[in-house]
């Protein structure tokens, strides 16, 4: 009897771990809908073909459906852009009407239409997203919904907080009635230096925000006289905690808007993304993962592993040839003062590493730094490096 019970929990607890498996996505770009410069087939391709999982494309205040034309800008970057999609799709499929100066016209295909196109049960999904763009002042506010249902018009309001608060709350909203899971996040809060760390403290209902974006004027660093992300962050978690709300989790974005034109001053993608484990390809798995903190933020460094027990936070990176690795641990006492919020707490050089939270510390998250340099990085001479969720005491 003993060898069977003993044979049945080995076969549950693998069962349990087969269930879960890192899904690679990206939640934040941009095609010709918005502001981005390519169709979005021709973006799925890329992205599909370079590894991930799934996609959040999300145009600003608008949805991939109904119809819209494009004309296409008459660069040499942008009219070789259109070939390669018109090489690639055929006549059959592209849509497009030449005016008398050759301008070029082009119907742009709707999700329900090029969805099919890409999506694979297990190996690749699309997710209905929407970045809704709003303002206060000169202050530019926007925040992404993953798996919207319908289109959220921009809520304003007469404080930077409130207009968060209300985007946010009309995000939730279409989520209780839709009872459909869907979230928002805080995008790139450094950009154009529209969002403080004091303006999404009192926020209610908000759980995610960028730790980072491969956008080139968002500002990742701050600046001599303005926070970064990760002291924002840590900031934030350490708020939150003492507010008694639920943590702030951190995101890793691409915010891709150019695809022809490669460099440190275009908004390309493959700069950062989310690695989920999840148990299985969907949006109601992998938003139920997000929410769980069961992923971490990168922009290349992989992980093995990632264990949260007793209050111990344990990483396990997944080694690369000829690279090494420092394992940093960071996080707030319990009396903090705001500029010792987000402390480091250890460091470790190698592949695993492990900190246990003390009785006067509220959390603990790991940043992992890579001697590998970034290709087509952020900011010259910035190395790959991934970011663990916070483990709360």
């Amino acid at each position: 009897m003993r060898t069977l019970f003993t044979l049945s929990l080995s076969l549950i607890l693998f069962q349990a771990s087969y269930a879960q498996q890192w899904y690679k996505g990206n939640l934040h770009t941009h095609s010709y809908w918005s502001d981005g410069d390519d169709f979005p087939e021709m973006i799925m391709d890329w992205y599909k073909s370079h590894g991930y999982h799934f996609v959040g494309l999300s145009d600003h205040n608008i949805l991939a459906e109904g119809e819209k034309w494009k004309l296409i800008p008459n660069s040499y970057a942008h009219r070789q852009g259109f070939q390669k999609y018109l090489d690639k799709y055929g006549e059959e499929w592209v849509e497009y009407e030449k005016d008398a100066d050759e301008r070029i016209r082009v119907r742009l295909k709707t999700l329900a239409q090029y969805r099919p196109l890409f999506e694979e049960e297990g190996k690749f999904l699309v997710i209905q997203s929407e970045e809704v763009t709003d303002q206060f002042e000169d202050k530019h506010i926007h925040m992404n919904v993953t798996n919207v249902q319908s289109l959220i018009e921009p809520q304003h309001g007469n404080s930077v907080t409130e207009v968060m608060q209300n985007n946010i709350n009309a995000i939730n909203r279409q989520r209780q009635e839709s009872r459909v899971p869907m979230f928002p996040h805080i995008n790139h809060p450094n950009f154009i230096w529209s969002i403080t760390v004091d303006d999404m403290i009192p926020l209610s209902g908000e759980r995610f925000f960028e730790v980072y974006n491969g956008h080139p004027m968002v500002n990742n660093y701050g600046d001599s006289t303005r926070l970064g992300m990760e002291k924002i962050w840590d900031i934030l978690i350490t708020n939150y905690l003492r507010d008694q709300k639920p943590v702030m989790y951190g995101l890793a974005t691409d915010d891709a808007h150019s695809y022809h034109i490669y460099g440190g001053d275009q908004s390309n993608p493959g700069r950062g993304w989310v690695m989920v484990k999840a148990e299985e390809l969907s949006a109601e798995a992998l938003i139920k993962a997000l929410e769980a903190g069961d992923f971490y933020s990168t922009t290349g460094v992989e992980l093995e592993s990632i264990v949260q027990t007793d209050n111990r936070l344990s990483v396990k990176v997944k080694k690369e040839g000829g690279i090494n690795y420092r394992i940093q641990f960071w996080g707030s006492k319990k009396g903090a003062s705001r500029k010792d919020m987000g402390v480091l707490l250890q460091e470790v050089e190698g592949l695993e590493a492990s900190y246990q939270l003390q009785e006067d510390e509220l959390y603990v998250r790991a940043k992992i730094i890579s001697t590998k340099p970034k290709i087509n990085p952020f900011q010259e001479g910035d190395f790959e490096v991934a970011w663990t969720q916070p483990v709360v005491r």
